[in-house]
């Protein structure tokens, strides 16, 4: 039997912001159980008290409080980093596609500090590299359907030590902390002590800041 406390958890974890504010306690209970209520009624099908949304939303906030209080997850070994000049080409799989993949991996000149992430999906291929190689990718993916180029990108880089893999919501604080500051994201690659975000040039500063705050707080 769905409750009036199930409907408003559901609201809660689709209301990102709503999500943040309660489980710091900035919360104003009376004005979401307000905003809430048109929601809760509709969903339940009938009329629904204000308070009653209250008791609900202040039972939810106990369990989000003690997660946001248990001990946060990053330290000082955590890295932020930043590099600009970065395109996004995603491309449909084909037969021929990976013999010229691997001679983008030879290509490519690591040590002048070129880019060259390859993710493969079930139907295409994103391939995030240098801007500055674009052209000479293009010319070596000749006949390949290309579906999408995304310019103007960067590469936000955070590292942090290997014992975090066994840390649940590692990656779902990274996320959270780009989010709250508006910065949307086009691909998250990552590694074993490494994770890449990939997003707009224009949204850099700000999602630099956003990791860095994560980290100094940890």
């Amino acid at each position: 039997m769905v409750t009036i406390s199930h409907v408003v958890k559901k609201l809660v974890e689709d209301s990102p912001y709503i999500h943040e504010c309660m489980g710091k306690g900035l919360l104003n209970y009376a004005y979401t159980a307000d905003y809430f209520k048109p929601k809760v009624e509709h969903e339940l099908g009938k009329r629904v008290k204000t308070s009653a949304i209250v008791m609900a939303l202040r039972r939810c906030a106990e369990d989000l409080k003690r997660k946001y209080d248990s001990k946060f997850p990053f330290d000082y070994r955590s890295e932020v980093s930043l590099k600009g000049g970065i395109v996004d080409i995603a491309i449909q799989r084909s037969p021929m596609l990976f013999a010229k993949l691997r001679s983008l991996y030879t290509s490519t000149d690591y040590e002048k500090g070129d880019v060259l992430n390859i993710i493969h999906g079930n139907h295409e291929i994103s391939l995030v590299t240098s801007e500055k190689n674009k052209e000479k990718v293009l010319g070596m993916l000749e006949h390949e359907k290309i579906l999408h180029i995304e310019q103007r990108l960067a590469q936000l880089s955070l590292r942090f030590p290997r014992d975090y893999i066994y840390t649940p919501g590692v990656i779902l604080w990274m996320v959270r902390a780009l989010n709250w500051h508006n910065v949307n994201i086009f691909e998250i690659v990552s590694t074993l002590t490494e994770v890449n975000f990939i997003l707009s040039e224009k949204d850099s500063v700000k999602g630099y800041s956003a990791l860095q705050e994560l980290v100094s707080r940890g």
